[in-house]
């Protein structure tokens, strides 16, 4: 069965929109001489507009043209202007896939970028793991999902592969939680809570425990599920 997604097309649009202001375009997308120098390498007017969109999008917000992306008009204008080519040319751009994939990894190379595999994303989903114990708010975790893979100077993948991150470190956090505080129970706790009718489940949060002791391990100390008098549960029907 799929994992729900953790965000929502809100919540996507907002992490890795673009900058459409004539303030925000200056700011980001602005190039230096070098910059220039470099773009203006290219021959025809649609590769030196490709070649310096792709330019800033691996700068902000740091992912990778895709063959399907589209971009707001204000930023093809803007950079356009810059670099002396006509806006319509992005259309042709579009239709080489190949040289596309060229000026990428020329830009990543020259921008010291690295690409993103299946390796950072199993350490992507542990380091947010430790995260999703203290919250499961989507775009918190995608948040602080972006902002380490920029320290690191990866290119970003799609937001539904950050995505798949957030959900898979949610699960394993709500896991690691249900082991904390289901583990140390005796059989008669266990039996007990049969008894009250409440559901858990490993990975589904049907069980909300809030607790007002320092450490999950006092819960091994406590003889009777009924005397633990600040332990408050609340119980989620399906």
């Amino acid at each position: 069965m799929p994992r729900r997604s953790i965000l929502s097309a809100s919540e996507r649009d907002t992490l890795l929109a673009l900058p459409e202001s004539q303030d925000d375009l200056i700011r980001y997308y602005t190039f230096n001489e070098s910059d220039l120098s470099l773009i203006r390498q290219r021959r025809g007017d649609a590769n030196r507009l490709g070649f310096a969109v792709q330019l800033c999008l691996l700068r902000f917000p740091d992912y990778a043209l895709a063959s399907d992306s589209v971009l707001p008009d204000p930023v093809i204008e803007w950079v356009a202007r810059q670099v002396q080519a006509a806006s319509e040319s992005w259309v042709k751009y579009g239709e080489r896939d190949l040289t596309r994939r060229e000026h990428a990894q020329e830009l990543r190379t020259d921008l010291g970028l690295l690409p993103f595999g299946l390796s950072d994303f199993r350490a992507l989903v542990r380091e947010l793991t430790d995260l999703a114990q203290q919250t499961d708010e989507g775009l918190l975790l995608a948040g602080q999902a972006l902002e380490s893979l920029r320290q690191q100077r990866r290119i970003l993948p799609p937001l539904t592969v950050i995505d798949r991150a957030c959900s898979e470190a949610v699960a394993r956090a709500n896991r690691r939680v249900y082991r904390a505080l289901i583990e140390p129970l005796s059989q008669q706790h266990h039996h007990a809570l049969f008894v009250l009718g409440l559901v858990i489940r490993c990975g589904v949060r049907n069980l909300v425990f809030a607790w007002h002791f320092d450490a999950v391990s006092e819960i091994a100390y406590v003889s009777e599920l009924t005397h633990v008098s600040s332990f408050d549960i609340i119980v989620t029907n399906n």
